[in-house]
């Protein structure tokens, strides 16, 4: 059983100055660099029918290309850390994308995500991190920025269980943008190069 979810790959130079943010935090198990993703929506473990019901559904999106600009870094847990994460800048065009998956979703009548939605890649898991060498860390990296990049397509992955999740493996693409072809391909020539595998 596939535990799927949508997602935006982060290219090859956006993820290398993700990986400049490694390091310097004990009890931090680093994601491996190509693994980077940002989720859009986790569907979970779910039966091959309804893995189909979701890529035909998906088939239907019809949104823009956008660019986008990963910026800042912060963690989840609150006085218990338990992820480091790298943000994203103001971008309406991913809210509304991650608004009409979330919409086929509810229509597929998939449990919603009791999580509000908050763009971010992760960079690390936390074991037993101190709250104190968490801030330190993201103190000294407040200003991370990465340069603007474009966003041609979503994607459908899956991960196996396992710790830290990953490896992540692209079952479907959709291409954003005017002509918006059908999602029967994975990854073009030119796509393929500039993402990290």
């Amino acid at each position: 059983m596939p535990r799927l979810f949508t997602a935006l790959e982060i290219p090859r130079d956006a993820a290398l100055s993700l990986s400049l943010l490694r390091g310097g935090l004990p009890g931090a198990r680093w994601i491996d660099v190509e693994n980077y993703h940002l989720t859009l929506r986790f569907f979970g473990d779910v039966e091959g029918h309804v893995a189909d019901d979701i890529a035909n559904a998906l088939d239907r999106v019809r949104r823009p290309a956008f660019q986008l600009t990963l910026s800042g870094v912060g963690a989840f847990g609150g006085k218990k850390p338990h992820s480091i994460w790298a943000g994203v800048a103001a971008s309406p065009d991913l809210f509304a994308l991650q608004a009409e998956i979330d919409r086929i979703s509810a229509r597929l009548g998939l449990p919603s995500d009791a999580r509000k939605f908050t763009p971010h890649v992760t960079l690390a898991r936390l074991r037993n991190a101190s709250p104190d060498a968490v801030a330190h860390y993201l103190s000294a990296r407040g200003n991370f920025s990465t340069m603007p990049f474009k966003v041609g397509r979503f994607v459908l992955m899956s991960s196996r269980d396992s710790t830290g999740g990953g490896p992540y493996i692209v079952e479907e693409a959709w291409p954003l943008g005017a002509d918006n072809r059908s999602a029967s391909f994975v990854a073009s020539a030119s796509d393929a190069s500039n993402i990290i595998r």
